[in-house]
């Protein structure tokens, strides 16, 4: 049986993702790429009788090397591993859209452009002349609406009958830039190898050397003599405005594409009224934030019930096997490590899942409907003084209700550096459960003065913001990087639910996974260090471990106990209350962590004001506020970032961030009371 490998490439919202899931359903894979961070995705589906592999491509609006995802696509269509490269691209954009490839021109590997959302074009009152744009590229043109498998029967007829492309001739830029660059262009041609280099043409590889394209000149360094190479960086040498002169050239040729091929209609574009509140300086801001709180409130209205029935599920399961392992004589420490701690970390694992659904579901609507552009567009100018893009305001508004809804609503923005940093600044954002526990720790000690100790901490936050841009920008952006948006706004659609659903499914099978593996380690090393035969909390290691650190511990601020306490959080913040409870009492400490807290309030107050001095509850209140979130939110970076090592890398900082935090406030405390 036939087998081809099919790359599908394009901008960010073109459709690929949508195609692929719709083309591949379950049958993907998802991975890492060799030596990088960002996400590869690759699927297959057969079609009368051939296999068909694909493989989806990070998004990126061009094939400069500029970002890891450009990177990794120009690496792996320079490889030669795709026998056919599929170029997405928006009908109802297309002087955008194209620009993907009118960047591909002159690369020596077929080529088909797939014209995605017809639906949406035509209702804009644009009609397409997919045959004329075939001939004016020479390429295979399909149109398709991604959305709608039904709509597939022009690709997979193309498929039946040819499945190759054709080169994409570069010709016409040839021309262009001989014009644009002038002299130039035609020095520097003497030095590039007339058949180009690899598969690149030397007209697409001299367009990358005016671009400055730091990767070409590496490749062409290595494929002509040292001293061509040196009269090459003369000539290139005092060259200004290289991707302003291309992109002229390359955005000529597509007005040409679009007024040969491409007819509008006078007068179809009528915004609406919403449209023009949601994207105004005055009311888009507000607007944004009242939607981005009523899509949390839905996203827990479809969450919440189904985190509440996996609960009841496991706490079913956990007293079934409890009785089952009872029967038949098992340990009791085996009981409480799989009873305890493997079922509570799948119950965690589940529920965190069960979120992951409902933030999905509700947000992945709004992008599908074409909102979420505008949410971008209005925060733009904001977040890029945090080095972030306008999409990133969802994440931390998310935050506030629970930092794994921020932590996983940060894969609606494209580049992974800003992803990462994004999630890294929305870790400092409280989620609900936290001001559960700081409001019990400052009202017992500190009562009507706990409004001043809640305001520093705010105030707190906002430098822990600015401190931990400026540490993390450093590994994630190199050099001077725009941080502003170029966007054209999309238009409003209706949304494709059995695509959306499907998308979700998927994400959510792919968040269970990695969550399971992270959540049930760390749940068993606690049950361990934890556990004791008698339930006294003197006889576990934990103890011993306190006692032990107690001199350090205290140099933060912390006796062992509430350390412990602080250690629990990274858990779940909820569990800090309960493992408190437990320590103060003599009693068991994973039972703490099951029950997610659930204790008496007025008891603990009265037992930790009776040994706990204020200085030491102000340290933990800071210690445990800028703590890491939680044992689910660090599965989510793992999931989002694709990195182990800046998953532990965020990790570390905040919980060494808290301590150092911790530290100087209780000096500051012991000078105040």
């Amino acid at each position: 049986m036939e087998n081809i490998k099919i790359a599908l490439l394009g901008q960010p919202n073109s459709g690929k993702s949508t195609l692929f899931n719709g083309l591949t359903g379950s049958n993907q894979r998802v991975g890492n790429w060799p030596g990088k961070t960002v996400e590869k995705i690759e699927g297959k589906f057969s079609y009368k009788g051939t296999d068909y592999n694909i493989v989806d491509l990070p998004g990126a609006y061009g094939l400069s090397a500029n970002s890891d995802e450009e990177v990794i696509t120009r690496e792996y269509i320079a490889s030669g591993e795709a026998d056919l490269i599929a170029v997405m691209a928006d009908a109802s954009q297309l002087n955008r859209s194209l620009f993907m490839l009118s960047d591909y021109a002159g690369i020596d590997i077929p080529v088909v452009l797939i014209v995605n959302m017809m639906d949406i074009a035509e209702s804009q009152g644009k009609t397409i002349d997919i045959k004329g744009l075939q001939n004016s590229l020479n390429i295979p043109v399909i149109p398709i609406v991604a959305a709608d498998k039904k709509e597939y029967k022009a690709l997979y007829d193309f498929l039946e009958n040819t499945n190759k492309g054709n080169i994409l001739p570069d010709k016409h830029f040839e021309e262009s830039y001989k014009n644009v660059i002038g002299e130039k262009y035609r020095l520097l041609k003497k030095y590039i190898p007339e058949a180009g280099i690899g598969v690149f043409s030397n007209t697409w590889i001299i367009g990358k050397l005016v671009e400055k394209d730091v990767r070409v000149s590496d490749l062409v360094k290595e494929n002509v003599e040292e001293d061509d190479f040196k009269e090459i960086q003369s000539i290139l040498n005092g060259m200004e405005n290289g991707n302003l002169l291309t992109g002229n050239c390359k955005f000529d040729w597509i007005d040409r594409l679009i007024n040969e091929n491409v007819c509008q209609k006078k007068d179809i574009f009528k915004r609406s009224r919403f449209d023009r509140i949601a994207t105004s300086k005055r009311w888009g801001k507000p607007v944004a934030v009242g939607i981005i709180i009523l899509g949390f409130i839905a996203s827990l209205i479809i969450g919440f019930p189904l985190m509440a029935l996996v609960m009841l599920v496991m706490s079913k399961v956990s007293l079934l096997l409890t009785k089952l392992f009872i029967s038949v004589g098992v340990s009791k420490w085996l009981i409480s490590l799989v009873c305890g701690a493997v079922v509570t970390a799948i119950t965690f694992a589940f529920q965190m899942a069960s979120y992951v659904l409902g933030i999905s579901l509700v947000f992945g609507f709004l992008e599908d409907v074409g909102y979420m552009a505008r949410v971008s567009y209005v925060f733009d100018h904001a977040m890029s003084r945090l080095g972030l893009q306008g999409k990133a305001i969802m994440p931390f508004l998310l935050s506030f209700g629970c930092n794994i809804g921020g932590v996983t609503g940060t894969r609606i923005i494209d580049s992974w550096g800003q992803r990462v940093m994004t999630i890294a600044l929305s870790w400092v954002v409280p989620c609900g459960s936290t001001w559960g526990v700081v409001a019990l720790i400052t009202g017992t000690f500190f009562g009507k003065q706990a409004i001043f100790v809640i305001l520093s901490l705010f105030a707190a936050a906002f430098l822990h913001l600015f401190i931990t841009y400026k540490i993390f920008k450093k590994s994630l952006y190199k050099g001077t990087e725009n941080f502003g948006m170029i966007m054209e706004l999309p238009p409003y659609h209706k949304p494709h639910w059995k695509n959306l659903f499907s998308s979700v499914l998927n994400r959510m099978g792919n968040v269970l996974k990695r969550a399971l593996s992270i959540i049930i380690i760390i749940s068993i090393i606690f049950w361990i260090l934890s556990y004791t035969p008698d339930g006294n909390i003197e006889n576990s290691i934990i103890y011993k471990i306190g006692m032990f650190i107690e001199p350090v511990t205290k140099v933060f601020g912390l006796p062992w106990e509430l350390f412990m306490a602080f250690v629990a959080s990274a858990m779940g913040k909820e569990s800090a209350l309960g493992v408190m409870a437990s320590l103060f009492n003599s009693t068991g400490i994973w039972s703490a962590v099951e029950t997610g807290g659930a204790i008496d309030g007025a008891v603990l107050s009265n037992n930790m004001l009776s040994v706990i001095s204020k200085p030491e509850a102000l340290a933990f209140t800071f210690a445990f506020f800028f703590n890491m979130p939680c044992l689910m939110a660090l599965a989510a970076t793992a999931q989002e970032t694709h990195s182990k090592k800046w998953t532990i890398r965020i990790a570390l900082y905040y919980i060494l961030s808290a301590l150092i935090i911790s530290a100087v406030v209780y000096h500051i405390g012991l000078l105040i009371f």
